[in-house]
């Protein structure tokens, strides 16, 4: 684990949600936000909240260390740069998009959010497959 390399006191888990803005950021890396559409369900976001804590805390509960979570809304790039400032973060470890046409698409069109990070900070980024691709299988071998 990465974290564990560097010698972090934590891992920050972070989560942002682009159908929110900020409205107010905080020094811990935590944010205020509210909803892009203000006649849009409010309470959305708090069960998405629930639903990736819970995940996380499946994936990471005999992790051996501790690990904190961030809600953060806005730009996916720059909420992520916003956290690793306040948290001091040595790196980012983002997950790629499932595979598919429609992923592709997105990222020809927005770029992502891996890609506009390595060009607009410092800290390393490393780039995890959410699903492994084997290639025998899918050239027909």
């Amino acid at each position: 684990m990465w974290a564990l390399a560097v010698g972090a006191s934590a891992l920050h888990c972070a989560y942002v949600d682009e159908s929110r803005y900020v409205v107010e950021e905080m020094s811990d890396g935590s944010v205020r936000h509210l909803p892009i559409d203000p006649d849009g369900p409010d309470e959305a976001w708090r069960q998405r909240q629930r639903q990736v804590v819970d995940h996380l805390t499946d994936v990471l509960a005999d992790g051996p260390m501790p690990w904190v979570f961030h809600y953060l809304a806005g730009r996916p790039d720059r909420a992520l740069t916003h956290l690793a400032r306040r948290v001091d973060a040595s790196a980012f470890v983002i997950g790629t998009r499932r595979p598919g046409a429609g992923a592709r698409m997105r990222d020809v069109m927005e770029g992502s959010v891996a890609f506009r990070l390595t060009h607009h900070q410092h800290r390393p980024v490393l780039v995890v497959p959410l699903e492994v691709v084997d290639w025998k299988t899918t050239l027909g071998r």
